[in-house]
Parts: C-alpha cells; sequence; structure tokens
C-alpha cells in the first residue's frame, strides 16, 4: 500500500509517548513508563518506553500497576503489538484483559466527502466562539451515552440522556481544551441539527503531522444514519488540510472497524489495552 510510511510504526510510538508529556509527569519501572497527569483531566496510561531495549517481565508489570492503584489511576498499559510483541502473553500472565483493537491508517486518495455519508450539518468546534465551553460540554456527554451503549446497534439512548450527561468543565480542563483547539493539537466535531442538537460527536490529538482519531461517538438512537462515518471524514479532512500526513485510529471492535473501511482507512496492526479482568458477581 503506497500511502503507507516505511516508518510507520516508529512515528506511531513516538506520537504515543509525545501527546501525554505536555500535561504529565514520567515515572519509569523497568522497560515501561507510567504518565501520571499533573492536575484535573482524563488520566493516562502506561506504556513500553522508547528507548526500551526487552520486553516487560511480570514483575514490571505488577510495579506499574501497584503504583497506578497507590495513585487511584486506573491500572491502564496499552502498546501496538506489532512493534512489542512479546507484550501480550505476558499481560494475560498478569490476570489482565487485553483487547486487540483493529489499528488502521487513512488512506488519503480513499476519503470520501463527509457531505455524502450523512445529511446531518457537521460542525468543528471554535476555541474562539462564544459557545466553547457548551459545545465541549456536549461533546462530551454525546461520547458518555455513546460510550455506554458500546457497538453500532440503535437503541434508545437519545436526547434526554444526552442532555442528562451534561456537566460543567472547571475552568482549568476548559482552558486547557481551548488551548489545545486553539493551537491545533486538538480538533473536535459535532453532528447537529437545530432540533436535535448534537448527535455524535468526536476528536483527534495532533503532534506534529501525526493525528490520532478517538473518542467518535453516536447517540444510540441517533445511530445507522452515518454520522460515525461523517465525523471520522471530516476530521480526517481538516487534518489533511492541516498538513498532517499520518492519521490513524484504533477501532474497538471488527464491526466498528468496517465503518472506518468505509471513509479510507486501512487496518495495519493491533493496538493493545490491556485492563484487569472484570470480576464475576
Amino acid at each position: 500500500m503506497d500511502f503507507l510510511d516505511r516508518d510507520l510504526f516508529g512515528r506511531l510510538e513516538h506520537f504515543y509517548d509525545a501527546v501525554p508529556r505536555d500535561a504529565a509527569r514520567t515515572e519509569e519501572y523497568g522497560p515501561l513508563v507510567l504518565f501520571v497527569r499533573e492536575g484535573a483531566g482524563w488520566p493516562f496510561y502506561a506504556r513500553p518506553r522508547l528507548d526500551a531495549t526487552g520486553a516487560p517481565s511480570l514483575a514490571d508489570i505488577t510495579a506499574v500497576r501497584e503504583r497506578q492503584r497507590e495513585l487511584g489511576l486506573p491500572e491502564a498499559l496499552e502498546w501496538v503489538h506489532e512493534t512489542s510483541p512479546d507484550l501480550l502473553a505476558v499481560a494475560r500472565s498478569a490476570g489482565l484483559a487485553v483487547l486487540e483493537a483493529p489499528l488502521m491508517v487513512l488512506d488519503p486518495a480513499a476519503l470520501p466527502d463527509p457531505g455524502t455519508l450523512t445529511d446531518v450539518p457537521l460542525r468543528m468546534l471554535d476555541a474562539a466562539a462564544r459557545d466553547f465551553a457548551a459545545d465541549v460540554a456536549a461533546r462530551r456527554a454525546v461520547a458518555a451515552v455513546g460510550f455506554s451503549a458500546a457497538g453500532t446497534e440503535p437503541g434508545a439512548a437519545g436526547t434526554a440522556q444526552r442532555d442528562a450527561a451534561m456537566a460543567e468543565l472547571d475552568e482549568a480542563a476548559l482552558d486547557e481544551e481551548r488551548s489545545r483547539v486553539a493551537d491545533g493539537r486538538r480538533l473536535s466535531v459535532l453532528a447537529e441539527t437545530p432540533a436535535e442538537g448534537a448527535l455524535a460527536s468526536g476528536m483527534a490529538m495532533r503532534v506534529g503531522d501525526v493525528a490520532e482519531i478517538a473518542g467518535v461517538a453516536t447517540l444510540p438512537a441517533a445511530r445507522r444514519r452515518g454520522l460515525g462515518a461523517a465525523v471520522t471524514a471530516t476530521l480526517a479532512r481538516e487534518l489533511l488540510a492541516a498538513g498532517t500526513d499520518l492519521v490513524f485510529l484504533s477501532a474497538g471492535s471488527e464491526d466498528i472497524a468496517r465503518v472506518y473501511l468505509r471513509v479510507g482507512f486501512r487496518r495495519v496492526g493491533t493496538a493493545c489495552i490491556a485492563e484487569p479482568t472484570p470480576v464475576t458477581p
């Protein structure tokens, strides 16, 4: 596939390592690095160090998990299987459940016009807009409702549940969001109608010429209207226009990956996300 960079996985590793660094401190545990967020906000993960020469051991993973528990953080470990192939077996031996998510990269030549995917208008969030705080709250509320009913199947949860999930951001979180959108490190989009308000949302994180699309969500009651594909395509077009030449994402399942195939993403590997195995009551 001629759209793939020869150093694809190296560029992805540098992206994963760079994203948390302006908002987190780091702690090293053998070949692993734990990112600890400074201040309020979504907690980060642990992952293999860029300069690591060997696979993490069971003891390394145990040490990171103990530290995450001590700090009140989720016991989350992330990596790309093609870059760290030995880590999957070690993580599972540590009692972690591993989501093997399709890792997909955009083929720019296959990216469709978002307007051909849905009849719902799409709007990029503007950090200078008067309603920016309300827009961010709507994006987060849509994501909260959408991800509470994972997958692509339609459901009952809709605008009422979205409105109930709306929460005001504290000033520090809002300032961080505004700063990231203003300087191009973050892009956010809403799919909305005048009558229904926000129905789908998504965001992208950008470091230099590499960006990850994440958090694409649709209210279950609004599914099967092309919204997830349109949100993804809109973000991808904006990223390309801004000079990003590597756009990627991780799909939560094979069904979700099929949505991204429609907008020009192609599978190149597997993104692994490890968390403790849920306890059965």
